[in-house]
């Protein structure tokens, strides 16, 4: 259901995580969302960092905000994106400092950065039937949506990314813990879509990462579109529904994969169940734009880059309004929305350069619409007037 950008032409938003401001220092530490609010330390600091958050965004003009990814604990390369997840739903227990089920020959290397990553990834034992726990997705975003009336997206790591990283001691297969994730991953989701979220956004299935590299392995692209579906099975009726791609951001590194490219996978992007396929395009300059308007059907929109995550030089409006105008040549102003390449993370980079990185995105939007005759979106951090120096 194309329900939060259905009028908004070039509507602009970012992925989801945005730095940590440095006196955030309490953490979820494997409490429910609930529990944790009740903690009156935990409870102001998250708040006040919501507000912060929401108020960056307002300020540089996004249309379509989020919670910063507010409730993930500061950790070591954003191990808590997946344990999250991991640490609250049924079946899952135990972590613990043991081999990775997934590495690749960078983070099998000591002294690399990645490999200082996964040794604190700490891998979960599934030890029964997985079930949906205290995730608590909706209370999590009615505590963001409620300080805005701008459109609060929710953001989660998919079943099939939090599969890879488990070690299953419970199911016949791991295809039947792939089911099982999704379904009760699906449970969670209705409850944030029928709690009144206009956007809910699954983060990274593998599809993009394995397309064309998945002959003779366990589980396949084919496995992976019916896991995805099935996660997100009945929500359009109820929500837009986005699917994030990108190619990493483990300490604001790019993942180690064979595929170097989107052109592989765009065939099997196109058979989710989704409104919308984020794509990373800043980062090589919309090198796959023409395969994405080709491949993408009608029926979706496609929402692209045009903010690196990865990298500390923050855009000229006018680098984003080119790249803007590169995706305008293979898809229609009414299907393109505007985002960053991935989360900025909560310890990748300064809140300083998310923040005018988010800035420059909505100017660089501005100046495209205007060539287009839509109205540009108000950004009270460009005005003149209001600067110090004026």
């Amino acid at each position: 259901m194309i329900k939060a950008t259905k009028h908004t032409p070039l509507a602009t938003t970012i992925t989801g995580s945005l730095p940590r401001p440095s006196w955030y220092v309490a953490n979820l530490a494997g409490r429910r969302f609930s529990m944790a609010m009740a903690d009156l330390v935990f409870r102001e600091q998250y708040t006040d960092t919501l507000a912060a958050h929401i108020t960056d965004q307002i300020r540089a003009g996004l249309d379509i905000l989020t919670d910063g990814d507010a409730r993930f604990d500061m950790d070591v390369g954003g191990r808590s994106w997946f344990s999250y997840v991991a640490e609250r739903m049924e079946g899952l227990e135990d972590p613990g400092l043991r081999p990775q089920p997934w590495t690749s020959p960078r983070e099998r290397a000591a002294g690399d950065i990645l490999h200082e990553v996964m040794e604190a990834r700490l891998p979960f034992f599934v030890r029964g039937p997985v079930g949906r726990g205290g995730l608590e997705y909706a209370r999590v975003w009615k505590a963001a949506q409620r300080m805005t009336h701008r459109p609060m997206k929710f953001g989660a790591c998919c079943g099939q990314l939090l599969e890879v990283v488990v070690l299953n001691q419970h199911y016949a297969s791991r295809r039947e813990l792939l089911f099982a994730i999704a379904d009760s991953l699906n449970q969670e989701l209705h409850e944030v879509a029928d709690a009144g979220c206009p956007v809910v956004q699954l983060e990274e299935p593998l599809l993009h990462y394995i397309a064309g590299h998945d002959q003779g392995a366990e589980l396949g692209t084919e496995l992976y579109i019916d896991a995805f579906n099935r996660e997100v099975a009945g929500l359009r009726d109820k929500t837009e529904v986005w699917v994030h791609t990108c190619w990493g951001n483990p300490a604001a590194q790019r993942v180690e994969v064979a595929t170097s490219g989107y052109e592989g996978a765009l065939e099997l992007l196109d058979r989710l169940d989704v409104d919308v396929i984020t794509f990373e395009a800043a980062s090589d300059g919309g090198a796959a734009l023409p395969a994405i308007g080709q491949a993408v059907g009608k029926d979706k929109k496609v929402c692209i880059g045009v903010v690196h995550h990865r990298s500390l030089e923050v855009e000229t409006p006018e680098q984003v309004a080119g790249l803007i105008r590169k995706a305008l040549r293979f898809i229609e102003p009414e299907r393109l929305i505007l985002s960053s390449d991935c989360g900025f993370g909560r310890q990748g980079m300064s809140r300083m350069h998310a923040f005018h990185k988010m800035v420059s995105l909505v100017r660089g939007a501005n100046l495209v619409r205007r060539e287009l005759g839509l109205d540009p979106a108000p950004c009270l951090a460009a005005e003149q007037r209001y600067s110090m120096l004026a």
